[in-house]
């Protein structure tokens, strides 16, 4: 084989690498999808827990007879009951977790977004495109669009594997 020869690029290879990446894609999103659900049933044990020891509190304040210097529903020998500190401490834990949450699904949303693009990308190729010239580089020209490399820290993607070889010729 010529070294000056080029490989042959088949679109049909290309539209199966989009499906790949969309598929890599989908499946990191089931996983934080699951990790999410361990978050929020966290959340949620959190939040019965503060639940809890504000009854407990509650019910605690209300046991004593009502007195002259005290009114109704006041115990004031039951202020250590309820543990202020450490139902912040509970509710700051909360917050935070309910955050992770919050960050996790944004980021399950891009991740979906660009499994969609990917697989978008996969279906144009194959309807519109007849080179595999012209299909590499619309592969290229949308993971610069969409900074795919960042989504794909364990792997290399077609734009990396590009200015990869770009900088070897150099």
């Amino acid at each position: 084989m010529d070294e000056d020869t080029e490989p042959t690029l088949s679109v049909d290879e290309f539209v199966e690498y989009c499906r790949i990446q969309a598929g890599l894609l989908s499946g990191q999103v089931e996983r934080m999808g699951e990790e999410a659900d361990e978050l929020l049933a966290e959340v949620d044990e959190r939040v019965g827990e503060i639940r809890k020891r504000l009854e407990e509190g509650r019910t605690a304040a209300t046991e004593g007879p009502p007195t002259a210097e005290q009114p109704p529903g006041v115990d004031a020998g039951n202020d250590a009951d309820v543990d202020v500190a450490e139902l912040e401490e509970l509710q700051s834990d909360l917050e935070e977790k309910q955050l992770l949450v919050e960050a996790k699904q944004a980021r399950m949303e891009a991740f979906q977004k660009l499994a969609a693009g990917y697989a978008d990308l996969a279906t144009d190729l194959s309807e519109d495109v007849d080179d595999g010239t012209t299909a590499l580089e619309r592969i290229v020209d949308f993971e610069i669009d969409h900074d795919a490399p960042a989504y794909f820290p364990d792997r290399q993607t077609l734009v990396e594997a590009l200015a990869e070889a770009d900088d070897e010729d150099d």
